[in-house]
């Protein structure tokens, strides 16, 4: 895999030195090659699986946002969009084989968390539920096709959205209508199970949808993620846009706007709240009886990413507002030391900050300085590594989690090609439906 992108890495590295400089070109060419030439696996079927790095397992979520900086040059290299498609179409099997799950095995060998109290399948690694694990599948299948116009990968297409769909309309009233159950005996951290019997905290309707697990893996606190929610608002519109120019399928697109402006105004209604420092800002998360949490975590969707996803723009009043909050000491995750500052996450230990919330950071910024600063600080804490790890110490950068962590190297490559004007912009979400 790697020698048949080599060219394309080489060429786009060398690009990427000549506009930042031979300091930050080196770690890009570094986290640029690491995911082609470590982490997939072509298949018997001609799929590809992908590991997220240490862990040998494909996680739909991971296996999209590690293909995210690449996708700038699939229209120019055939082959590169060729891979893409592969991973593709074997993501959409695995939402076919359970769409509750976030993680899969290469074969049907059981292989993961096989002791899960929840409906597993020998396919299955884990069977976490998160709103995200169903959006990304969507957003790299309507990804490749907006930038390259071909539709060989979308052969189910239609049934991975109709089934998104059901699920999220099921998880709208979970306390009457959920099938998903899931705790995991004796487990490491309380946010590895779910409560009540692995029914998960209870919540009252407001027409958001249920998850079980943030896009961390760590349990919701309240049920309804907001950062999950306005993802799946994304998605949605991009299936709408699917099923009327290539599905021919006119019940699809109604049935995902309708769900998309349902959920959008909900997120509207439900998920905001006054904050004492800086106004009405967006919850991270909502159980629909009036509680709230106010935070943001590292891990995509998030609060601060919520541009990257085509929720709302950068410059949104709603969007400043939370922003400000959740890079501010009201985020109980925002950590600041000897080595910067910025987003870390209750999945990791103590003071540790994200490569991946720093590179979102710089990629929603405004400001230069800000987005130059960022840079900075993730050229100064990779530890020698010349890769993006998954956590470091805001005091002590040589101290991190997961030195191979496919994601980080992605995201730090996504702000890099920005940074250097080589990042292509995507085609904007398609507005609401008027009504």
């Amino acid at each position: 895999m790697a020698q048949i992108h080599a060219d394309l890495v080489g060429r786009v590295a060398r690009q990427v030195e000549d506009r930042m400089g031979s300091d930050v070109g080196a770690v890009f060419a570094s986290c640029f090659a690491n995911t082609l030439s470590t982490t997939m696996t072509d298949m018997p079927d001609g799929t590809t699986f992908m590991v997220t790095g240490d862990i040998p397992a494909m996680w739909l979520r991971d296996s999209t946002a590690q293909l995210t900086p690449y996708l700038h040059f699939v229209a120019e290299d055939e082959a590169l969009a060729d891979t893409m498609a592969s991973v593709s179409r074997r993501q959409l099997e695995y939402v076919l084989v359970d769409p509750y799950a976030n993680a899969f095995n290469r074969a049907p060998d059981g292989a993961g968390h096989a002791d899960d109290d929840t409906a597993m399948d020998p396919w299955v690694w884990e069977r976490k539920y998160e709103i995200d694990s169903l959006c990304y599948p969507i957003r790299l299948a309507y990804d490749l096709w907006e930038r390259t116009g071909r539709t060989d990968h979308l052969d189910r297409f239609a049934e991975v959205a109709a089934a998104a769909i059901a699920l999220w309309t099921v998880e709208q009233d979970h306390e009457a209508g959920s099938p998903y159950r899931f705790e995991r005996p004796d487990p490491l951290l309380p946010s590895d199970t779910l409560v009540r019997q692995g029914r998960g905290p209870r919540t009252a309707r407001t027409g958001l949808t249920w998850s079980a697990f943030r896009p961390s893996d760590d349990a919701t606190t309240l049920g309804f993620n907001i950062p999950g929610n306005a993802f799946a608002v994304t998605e949605l519109r991009h299936v709408a846009v699917l099923a009327t120019a290539v599905l021919d399928d006119a019940q699809l697109a109604r049935r995902a706007t309708a769900l998309a402006d349902e959920i959008d105004d909900a997120i509207r209604t439900h998920g905001v709240v006054d904050h004492p420092d800086h106004g009405v800002v967006l919850a991270y998360e909502v159980d629909g009886t009036g509680d709230a949490l106010l935070m943001d975590d590292a891990n995509v969707p998030s609060l601060l990413s919520l541009p990257m996803l085509g929720w709302c723009d950068r410059d949104d009043a709603l969007y400043r507002r939370t922003r400000a909050a959740v890079l501010s000491p009201t985020n109980p995750y925002w950590f600041s030391g000897a080595t910067g500052s910025g987003i870390g996450s209750p999945h990791t230990p103590g003071r540790n900050v994200w490569p991946i919330a720093l590179a979102v950071q710089g990629l929603t910024a405004t400001d230069a300085e800000e987005r130059g600063h960022l840079l900075q600080q993730l050229c100064a804490t990779h530890a020698g590594t010349g890769l993006m790890h998954e956590s470091f110490d805001v005091d002590d950068a040589t101290t991190y989690t997961r030195p191979w962590f496919s994601w980080a190297n992605a995201m730090f490559c996504e702000f890099v090609l920005d940074l250097a004007g080589l990042r292509s912009a995507p085609a904007p979400v398609p507005e609401r439906s008027t009504r």
